[in-house]
């Protein structure tokens, strides 16, 4: 098996993935590999697959690792629902997929920039960082982590009085130590930040929204929010003027 570098596959649409699933359009290319739209060819069901770029997956660590992780999450309402995985060869490469539910909706990154300001009125921002820190506490309670917040990964299935949201890949290398479920708290903090429209309109924020964001230094949003769950509890107790 090659695991020479593949800087990308752009598998085409209509490409057939081992003659069950047919590519519709990708979605996203990450570190890891990319992720694909399909169409069950039997059913015309609608899923995600993510195939694995080969250097990142040798011997298929990386692709039973995630695998295995989203299992362990299944029951965590704020992540996708894995199915199963397996192997196909292309171009010279054996390449693992793992299938998953298809999320409808759109990127939290694609959403800011149709809104005025490419941000979020701060109360809405304020509602968008509740719902995730509610999911982000989930996992945490079943002792593991995210690893990979920002914008490009939170999928906004519905938006009106709340958000609600998915999230459409993890970081998968490394077991969940203290430090790395410390840091997801550090991440919804930036996606927060990054929704109220980061450093152009961050002085002019009321109180409330600076507080939360602590100038974003790690130090302090971990010594006020040690975790999601104390960060949720905040936002639900927060005094807004």
């Amino acid at each position: 098996m090659k695991t020479s570098k593949v800087e990308n596959l752009d598998l085409p649409n209509g490409f057939l993935l081992s003659k069950k699933f047919e590519i519709v359009g990708q979605l996203g290319r990450g570190w890891e590999g990319e992720v694909y739209f399909i169409r069950e060819v039997s059913t015309g069901i609608e899923r995600a697959a993510k195939i694995f770029y080969p250097q990142r997956n040798i011997n298929n660590v990386a692709a039973k690792f995630y695998a295995r992780k989203l299992h362990k999450l299944r029951n965590c309402s704020i992540l996708i629902k894995y199915l199963f995985q397996d192997q196909i060869r292309f171009r010279g490469h054996n390449l693992t997929y793992l299938i998953s539910d298809y999320v409808e909706g759109e990127t939290l990154e694609n959403f800011l920039k149709r809104q005025k300001g490419h941000r979020l009125h701060p109360f809405q921002a304020v509602h968008l960082l509740h719902v995730l820190a509610s999911g982000i506490e989930e996992i945490h309670r079943l002792k593991e982590y995210h690893g990979d917040l920002h914008t490009g990964n939170i999928i906004l299935q519905r938006y009106g009085l709340t958000f609600h949201v998915k999230l459409v890949d993890l970081f998968h290398m490394g077991k969940a130590t203290p430090t790395n479920i410390k840091y997801d708290v550090c991440d919804l903090i930036r996606v927060f930040y990054e929704c109220i429209g980061g450093n152009k309109y961050y002085q002019k924020q009321p109180i409330a929204v600076k507080e939360i964001c602590c100038g974003l230094k790690n130090s302090l949003i971990l010594k006020k929010f040690k975790t999601a769950g104390q960060l949720k509890a905040y936002l639900e107790n927060m005094e807004w003027e």
